[in-house]
């Protein structure tokens, strides 16, 4: 249960991360979601001791986020740079 909802939450802040970034084409909409879901699956294994399949715990869910945070950020910094370099 708990990896189904690492999974979902990360898609969601994911899309939301799109949405605030403005990003408009489907491929970053998408590298989003997968971002999201990617940082949010490593959270959880992180707040949860190494195992995901165990359950939530209180502590998992933020840091759960948190991951989803910082990959989304990581994947806006990698575009914008690549962006700068195309110029």
């Amino acid at each position: 249960m708990g990896l189904i909802f690492f999974l979902a939450g990360g898609a969601v802040l994911g899309w939301l991360a799109a949405i605030v970034l403005r990003v408009e084409d489907g491929r970053g909409i998408m590298a989003n979601v997968a971002a999201g879901t990617v940082g949010a699956v490593i959270g959880g294994v992180i707040g949860n001791r190494g195992s995901i399949l165990s359950g939530i715990s209180g502590i998992s869910i933020p840091i759960a986020a948190g991951g989803a945070l910082v990959l989304i950020g990581a994947l806006a910094l990698f575009r914008n740079r690549f962006d700068e370099h195309q110029r």
